[in-house]
């Protein structure tokens, strides 16, 4: 569900690109929705972070329609943050299709109407969600950081802050346990190098691979769980943070909990879950699953 491309107008203004004529979006939605643990909230609603090696602070006007990044010009946009954020797609539809198949989720789309599904990189994306196994997004969000930090390389400084990019494969295949002490990750260190040595050995291309249009979402899933450190629910999630595989429907205890109140699943019922939202949601089933997550995760706020 593309078309919008052709609305969107951009132009520079000072050291700031603008893009105009960009609908269905907001911040907090989509940089706290669970799905990027490397961007901050700044005090009047903006975020500032990292992808693909750059720093960058992006804002948002939504009277105006206005994106704002601080830190790219015309060429950053078109070669990382347009694809980056997804804004060729028209979520607008999305979120009208899934309206129509499924009455309950239509309270969780309303409340999350600016979710977009971020296309991270991918190294970054396996290793950020193996930390992410039973951890709670602030400690993800530190172990990132200092994962990058003692061992990932200088990306630059912005409002004070230095900012680092994850260690490349190489790096940290070659690291050792007590290399990763300072980073408090625990059992999942022994994971990353692990996995690290897998990726350095096949080389990158052969986890960029996994994104190709031509393997479906259960063939990506599968080849990702062959790393180590990675089960079925961080696979669903890095082939729908990463791999493009719109129809992966990770289940957490969150989506657990959120398809056992809106849906009368029991909680344990995993397969059940999963058939649920292939028919109800088929191809559209992860961005289905963010409107439900970013929804059961702040409905009390």
């Amino acid at each position: 569900m593309t078309g919008i491309c052709s609305e969107m107008k951009k132009y520079m203004r000072g050291d700031v690109l603008h893009v105009e004529g960009v609908r269905d979006f907001h911040l907090d939605h989509i940089f706290d929705c669970g799905q990027c643990f490397r961007w901050s909230r700044n005090e009047y609603g903006s975020y500032t972070g990292i992808a693909f090696g750059r720093v960058a602070k992006i804002a948002y006007d939504a009277d105006k329609q206005l994106l704002m990044i601080h830190g790219a010009d015309e060429e950053d946009f078109e070669i990382i943050w347009r694809d980056y954020l997804d804004l060729d797609r028209d979520y607008g539809s999305i979120k009208s299709v899934l309206a129509d198949r499924d009455p309950v989720i239509r309270d969780a789309i309303e409340y999350g109407h600016g979710i977009r599904i971020l296309n991270q990189e991918k190294w970054e994306t396996l290793l950020s969600f193996i930390i992410s196994q039973n951890n709670n997004i602030p400690r993800i969000k530190k172990c990132i950081e200092s994962l990058a930090e003692t061992l990932g390389e200088y990306a630059g400084e912005y409002e004070g802050r230095k900012y680092y990019s994850l260690p490349v494969p190489e790096v940290l295949a070659s690291a050792s346990l007590d290399d990763l002490a300072p980073c408090r990750l625990g059992y999942r260190a022994k994971y990353l190098i692990e996995t690290a040595k897998k990726v350095y050995a096949e080389g990158i291309d052969s986890l960029e691979a996994l994104g190709s249009c031509e393997l479906s979402a259960g063939e990506t899933c599968e080849a990702l769980r062959t790393y180590c450190g990675v089960g079925p629910k961080v696979a669903n999630c890095i082939a729908l943070f990463a791999m493009k595989k719109f129809d992966s429907f990770p289940i957490d205890v969150w989506v657990k909990k959120v398809m056992n109140t809106m849906y009368g699943f029991e909680e344990n019922d995993l397969k059940g879950m999963a058939a649920f939202a292939a028919d109800k949601f088929g191809e559209l089933g992860g961005i289905a699953q963010q409107y439900l997550f970013y929804y059961i995760t702040h409905l009390k706020e």
